[in-house]
């Protein structure tokens, strides 16, 4: 079994709750939800769902970051929105954070989410152990 360790970023909200911001198992890298939580002021940040949707991708990089990849790494990603109507608008910024080959990706919509945020993602990386 491949040792596991936790990654963890001041550039992306702490956990608010027990949980790692993400875990790396050999090759892969699980990066917990996040939410839209500025890591500064742990506080939700203004704007509707384009705002909140950019927030989330700039945590999710910054903790792709401290594992030692990119975005661009992510295989696997899981969207949840409160409001489906919004699945335009999160698609349109992910655009400008991920380039194909786009991760494979299910989107559903929840009636809520922690802080009363509208969207949260999840991601899980696949990075090959350097030899």
């Amino acid at each position: 079994m491949a040792e596991k360790f936790a990654i963890s970023t001041p550039h992306a909200p702490a956990a608010i709750g027990p949980y790692s911001q993400a875990i790396r198992a050999g090759d892969t890298v699980y990066l917990s939800g996040q939410i839209p939580l500025d890591p500064v002021t742990m506080e939700i940040v203004e704007g509707g769902i384009e705002a909140q949707t950019r927030r989330v991708m700039s945590n999710m990089a910054a903790v792709a970051a401290e594992a030692g990849g990119t975005l661009d790494d992510c295989v696997k990603l899981t969207i949840y929105l409160t409001n489906l109507a919004d699945f335009g608008t999160v698609n349109a910024v992910m655009q400008e954070f991920f380039k194909p080959p786009y991760p494979a990706r299910a989107t559903i919509q929840i009636s809520a989410l922690p802080r009363q945020s509208q969207v949260e993602i999840d991601a899980i990386m696949y990075l090959p152990v350097a030899v």
